[in-house]
């Protein structure tokens, strides 16, 4: 709390804490100068009405008047500064010996070593007679002061006090144990200026102040009594202004009770004798037409009538304005579904467009090889229903050409495209090797650290980016081709030798002036030799997190199985299984190739159908399982030969908007639980409670019948049967 003189004081349960501030002492001595000026002004006068003596006597009484005006103030300055140091206090503690216990009070160190000892005597119950007080070990006399000791204003100090009779009277603390708890000292924090604060020093003194009964109130049905709390704070004493503001003949003065009748309160109906009202402004009024209590009510049941009509209409009108934004909000949104579901397509064509005329995947040249079966069969069609004979031959003959050169130029682009990603896995694979060590701290932050083996990586890396590049002139190359010379001789082995070899062939032949085109073969084989050595734990030891781990001969053995078609034995991550549990009897690689020269199918629609399910899934059961059992080979068997790839609704054929969802909302996704349906006829189907009320018995049953051939399907694998429910 800040009062307004300046002082800062604190409460804190019963103890009370107060700083002085100068500007406190500055105004109450200017208020006491102003006071004893105003008094002897009082004085002068009453001494020039009462003195009726001589003229010289009154002079002389003038004279002392004047006199002690000018001289009085001075006097009292002192005799106010003089007090007010005197009424300074400091705070004093005071050790209580032998038993170490530390009472710390704020004495006015005017006060004399007797009025302590009576007020530490009061305090601890004992006789004045036994208490020694001493300080720094030397014992204080009784009649010495604070200040004669040498204790300055709003200081800290500590006596220590003794018993003569310690076995009568011993010294005990009496105050209560909650006390003991309180600090001596707080450093409080004040605001003097704006953004400008400063620390003062707080002690705290313990109020004897009992708590008042200021009154409060009663809980009326609890009967719980609330009481006005009482503040801790002394009111501040008004300054004295020397002038009486009250006295006794002003509080004992005789009342007496009067009536007075005013004018204005005054009237009369009628003019009388001694009271003339005029007519001059009278109003003549008729009586109008009677209205009984009937005809009142039917007008304000009218009037009622009236204010429900418009209100009605009123809420009439915002009812259908609601519907109206509803229908233009419902309309906007199927208009933005709409609008979705073709960008969607459009998105879909566009990718399927940059997929024929830049493939660069294997499932981008399968869709090449899916379009040109797809065309080869049409015009097939064409030529065997409109020729016959030696015409239908030599048109299948130029077909069969035809599908050559395409074949053929596909193979070219499949080689490019090969080339180009060979060079990719290279980079991303020294990238990984080179990458420091990255991890964030607890604030977020991203740390990274290299160790020797980083170093050793990053300088195999650029030296592999140097050596694969062939356009450099001749003597940047001969200076690459040393410095690789250099960095493999520090180990010795067949590789490097067959490093070495080449690196002084190649120098061998640029020094006879080769042709560039001629050393392409051998500074390709130069590059795989040295990226053999990168991949070698001994020479680059950062590279053995990305290489790929082999299995013990023992572990292999039960896991290898025959391929077929290329008549070899590969583990079994070569080879695909689906979820009716068989296992392919051809490898991947063998797969692949059968299916360009045959069947010539595309995946990546059945791909893209998988993914959207096991996304939808995930998003309604994080613990979802058999959407992630199914393969793309499991999901072409649903669409083709369960769902016969149109739509369950509709009959629609279009796959591309076609996608899978369950047929009961409340069970899990399942072959046995699922329909093909459309984009838009999967929104509406989510919505239905009961499958009974919304769709016929018909196509229920229909339905029904496609989950039993797939549960008849899937049975045949042990993880898909441990999900089945008959």
């Amino acid at each position: 709390m800040y009062g307004a003189t300046g002082s800062h004081v604190l409460f804190v349960g019963d103890m009370v804490c107060t700083t002085l501030n100068m500007d406190q002492r500055k105004r109450k001595k200017a208020l006491s100068q102003e006071i004893r000026k105003k008094s002897i002004d009082k004085c002068i006068k009453d001494v020039q009405q009462d003195v009726t003596d001589t003229g010289t006597q009154a002079e002389a009484v003038l004279e002392t008047a004047e006199e002690a005006q000018y001289n009085t103030p001075i006097d009292a300055e002192e005799h106010d500064e003089k007090s007010n140091v005197k009424n300074s206090t400091a705070t004093v503690k005071i050790l209580l010996v032998p038993g170490g216990h530390v009472m710390t009070m704020a004495f006015a160190i005017g006060l004399s070593v007797e009025e302590v000892k009576h007020h530490l005597a009061s305090e601890l119950k004992v006789p004045l007679e036994v208490l020694q007080l001493s300080l720094n070990g030397r014992v204080v006399e009784e009649q010495q002061s604070l200040m004669e000791l040498g204790i300055r204003p709003h200081s800290s100090t500590q006596m220590e006090m003794t018993s003569s009779d310690p076995s009568s009277y011993p010294l005990r603390l009496l105050r209560l144990p909650e006390h003991d708890s309180m600090p001596d000292v707080i450093t409080v924090r004040v605001q003097k200026e704006e953004g400008v604060f400063k620390e003062m020093v707080v002690e705290i003194e313990r109020s004897q102040l009992p708590k008042p009964f200021l009154g409060g109130y009663r809980h009326r049905l609890t009967g719980v009594e609330y009481h006005h709390a009482a503040n801790q704070t002394l009111l501040k004493k008004r300054p004295d202004k020397g002038v009486l503001v009250y006295s006794r003949s002003t509080q004992t003065v005789e009342l007496k009770s009067k009536l007075q009748q005013c004018s204005v309160n005054m009237s009369t109906q009628m003019t009388g004798i001694g009271c003339y009202t005029s007519c001059m402004n009278d109003k003549l009024v008729t009586p109008g037409k009677y209205i009984t209590a009937e005809e009142y009510h039917s007008k304000r049941l009218k009037a009622v009538i009236c204010l429900q009509s418009y209100a009605r209409r009123w809420l009439a009108q915002e009812a259908v304005e609601q519907l109206r934004k509803e229908r233009t909000r419902r309309l906007a949104w199927f208009e933005m579904q709409d609008r979705k579901c073709k960008e969607e397509k459009e998105e879909q064509l566009r990718h399927r467009r940059k997929r024929w005329l830049n493939p660069q995947s294997r499932e981008d040249f399968n869709l090449l090889y899916h379009a040109l079966e797809k065309w080869r069969i049409e015009e097939e069609q064409q030529i065997n229903s409109t020729l016959r004979g030696a015409e239908r031959k030599a048109a299948l003959c130029s077909l069969l050409d035809q599908e050559t050169q395409l074949i053929a130029a596909i193979g070219r682009h499949h080689i490019n495209v090969e080339a180009n990603n060979y060079d990719k896995i290279i980079r991303n694979f020294l990238n990984k090797c080179a990458a420091p060590h990255q991890w964030r701290t607890s604030s977020g932050r991203l740390l990274e650290m290299d160790t020797v083996h980083d170093v050793r990586a990053r300088e195999l890396k650029e030296l592999y980016n140097e050596i694969s590049v062939y356009t450099v002139d001749k003597q940047q190359r001969l200076s690459y081709l040393k410095k690789l010379k250099k960095t493999v001789e520090e180990h010795e082995c067949q590789l490097v030798w067959d490093i070495i070899d080449l690196i002084d062939r190649e120098m061998d032949l640029m020094s006879r002036e080769v042709k560039e085109h001629n050393l392409e073969g051998l500074r390709k084989r130069i590059c795989t030799l040295f990226l053999q050595y990168i991949k070698t734990p001994a020479f680059n030891p950062k590279v053995v997190k990305l290489l790929k781990v082999h299995k013990k001969p023992s572990q292999l053995k039960h896991n290898m199985f025959f391929c077929h078609g290329c008549q070899r034995y590969l583990c079994s991550a070569n080879f695909d299984s689906s979820a009716n549990g068989c296992r392919s009897r051809w490898c991947r690689y063998c797969t692949r190739l059968d299916n360009i020269a045959r069947s010539r199918d595309e995946d990546s629609l059945y791909k893209s159908i998988l993914r959207r399910l096991r996304t939808e899934e995930h998003r309604l059961k994080t613990e979802a399982t058999i959407p992630f059992l199914l393969q793309v080979e499991d999901i072409r068997y649903l669409i083709e030969k369960v769902w016969a790839s149109c739509s369950a609704l509709n009959g629609s054929r279009d796959l591309y908007n076609m996608v899978f969802t369950r047929w009961e909302r409340q069970k899990d996704w399942s072959p046995w639980n699922c329909i093909l349906l459309s984009k838009e006829e999967t929104s509406a189907h989510t919505q239905v409670e009961d499958i009974h009320e919304a769709y016929e018995t018909t196509f229920i049953q229909w339905v029904e019948q496609k989950h039993s051939m797939a549960r008849q399907h899937f049975s045949k694998n042990p993880t898909m049967a441990k999900h089945l429910s008959f």
